[in-house]
């Protein structure tokens, strides 16, 4: 049983939550007891529960016992020691970890292959806190006892490795911090955010130094009086004239 403004929940006012935050953020999920009977998250939770309940009660080998069990079963990896707060959902399911000292506060959500691991050989803190309303896209790696404020977002398959302040948004490998729009310097060429499209950094300036060097290289070509694409390359016979996009039909041709 958890506390909810100062008074405890019963197990049954849990599980009404737990189904009830499902169908609020899985559009796919139609009924209640369709979630119930078939939502591999909320019965790694629900195991979870009881085997954090062991584990508090110094019930250790029973607790790992019963928390191996629930893996097997859900394909869900969570150490009874974890700390998870309420209406937590983990989308599919699938592949996730969670350690041992891992912290876990309310209205969290994790989808498919999400890792909260250590980095330590020590005993103590050494797995992530995700704080309120945190969301975890698919297999990303939050790694080490860094701290995700309330409200972040952790993108697909980032890295995360230090802290990650409130209301931000985490991308690449290792993470970086996404601004949001009032916060950043934007260019005509700059970057966006997209709830579905996250934006890459360094993919964004790396195309931009390219057609960078496609126009310098026209210019060089006018200037010499010759045609554009007959650079001389030493050190391989790739077209380093031509254009971005005459590459891109030249492997599009090849397929």
């Amino acid at each position: 049983m958890q506390e909810r403004n100062g008074r405890q929940l019963s197990r049954w006012a849990l599980l009404r939550e737990d189904i009830e935050c499902v169908l609020e953020r899985d559009p796919a999920a139609r009924t209640r007891i369709e979630v119930f009977c078939t939502y591999p998250g909320l019965h790694a939770l629900l195991i979870h529960r009881f085997a954090h309940g062991l584990w508090g009660r110094k019930a250790k080998f029973t607790a790992r016992f019963v928390s191996f069990l629930a893996r097997m079963v859900t394909n869900i990896d969570i150490h009874p020691g974890a700390t998870i707060g309420r209406r937590f959902f983990i989308d599919h399911g699938a592949g996730v970890v969670i350690g041992e000292t891992a912290e876990i506060g309310d209205d969290v959500t994790l989808y498919h292959e999400v890792t909260l691991g250590g980095t330590s050989l020590s005993k103590g803190k050494r797995h992530p806190t995700l704080e309120d309303g945190v969301l975890v896209g698919a297999g990303a790696k939050i790694l080490g006892p860094v701290r995700v404020g309330s409200r972040a977002n952790v993108g697909a398959n980032s890295v995360v490795i230090s802290d990650v302040p409130a209301g931000m948004t985490v991308v690449g490998i290792p993470g970086r911090i996404v601004l949001p729009p009032e916060a950043r310097r934007i260019t005509k060429h700059g970057i966006d955010l997209d709830h579905h499209l996250m934006p890459d950094p360094v993919g964004k300036a790396l195309h931009c130094m390219s057609e960078r060097i496609v126009q310098l290289e026209a210019r060089l070509a006018a200037l010499e009086h010759r045609p554009e694409g007959e650079v001389e390359c030493v050190h391989c016979s790739d077209p380093c004239g031509t254009s971005a996009a005459e590459l891109f039909q030249l492997e599009e041709t090849s397929r």
